[in-house]
């Protein structure tokens, strides 16, 4: 069983949610960037996504753009972010690591040697935001025979039909945007949000996680009682970006999550 899997096999027989925070590799340092992943396990992670530092993004709002600028005028490319990721693996085995990025660095290298040089540094799962489910196939093939999790995107424009595509080619689990829009918008309308992810989750396909909206602990729970999990991305990215060192990072990126871990585990068991 994979360590994605293992970890909602997990949780569900628990009656807990998950909760998956978003860091920008290489950002607010290089340096940054592994102790900053220890010290949200520390805080209760249940899975990390890393953001893969890209000039041209679609999906991310100004604070995570800014976040990626700085992380690539700091030299974090896809070989950095590999050895990241090996070095966290040398302390910690347990823990899914997920990258989410664009197509352009898998490109480059081609699905297979991607997904056989991310499996080897110990990332579990990638998530590729311009990736549609109409030409995801050869990368599905491609990341299955190395055991690398292919996780996609649903909105909620998605049609019904191309929700049933998404579901069958979604490993991993499948992560819900709960908003058109970008990253870090105030536009999370947490009934809409919640009715449509209880439609998505009865199909039983693949866990669901909300993302998109969620930036503290009140709008956390409110997300998560529809859903496997939830994702925080630029609250917490914002709430690093002027630490003074890697160990200042670290402790503002778990201040920030233990107050959304307390929250989910007060929701009743399901």
């Amino acid at each position: 069983m994979s360590r994605i899997a293992a970890r909602f096999a997990a949780l569900k027989a628990q009656g807990r949610k998950a909760l998956v925070p978003f860091i920008t590799a290489g950002d607010p340092s290089l340096e940054a960037t592994m102790p900053v992943m220890h010290a949200l396990v520390a805080a209760g992670a249940d899975v990390i996504e890393i953001g893969v530092p890209f000039s041209d993004p679609m999906a991310d709002g100004a604070t995570i753009q800014h976040s990626s600028e700085r992380a690539l005028a700091r030299g974090a490319d896809m070989d950095y972010v590999f050895e990241t990721v090996r070095q966290f693996r040398e302390d910690n085995q347990d823990t899914p690591v997920v990258l989410m990025g664009y197509l352009n660095p898998v490109e480059i290298r081609g699905p297979e040697a991607y997904a056989q040089q991310a499996v080897a540094a110990g990332i579990d799962g990638a998530l590729l935001v311009d990736l549609p489910p109409e030409e995801a196939v050869e990368y599905r093939e491609a990341f299955d025979r190395h055991g690398l999790a292919l996780i996609l995107l649903a909105a909620p424009t998605t049609s019904a039909e191309r929700m049933q595509r998404l579901l069958a080619l979604a490993t991993g689990y499948l992560y819900y945007v709960t908003y058109a829009g970008v990253t870090g918008g105030d536009h999370l309308d947490t009934g809409a949000a919640g009715e449509r992810l209880r439609a998505i989750r009865a199909l039983d396909k693949v866990p669901v996680v909300a993302g998109f909206g969620i930036k503290d602990a009140a709008s956390a729970a409110a997300m998560a009682v529809h859903a496997d999990g939830v994702v925080v991305g630029s609250a917490l990215v914002a709430a690093m970006a002027d630490a003074l060192d890697p160990a200042d990072a670290a402790r503002n990126a778990a201040a920030f999550l233990l107050p959304l871990r307390e929250a989910l585990d007060r929701l009743p068991q399901t």
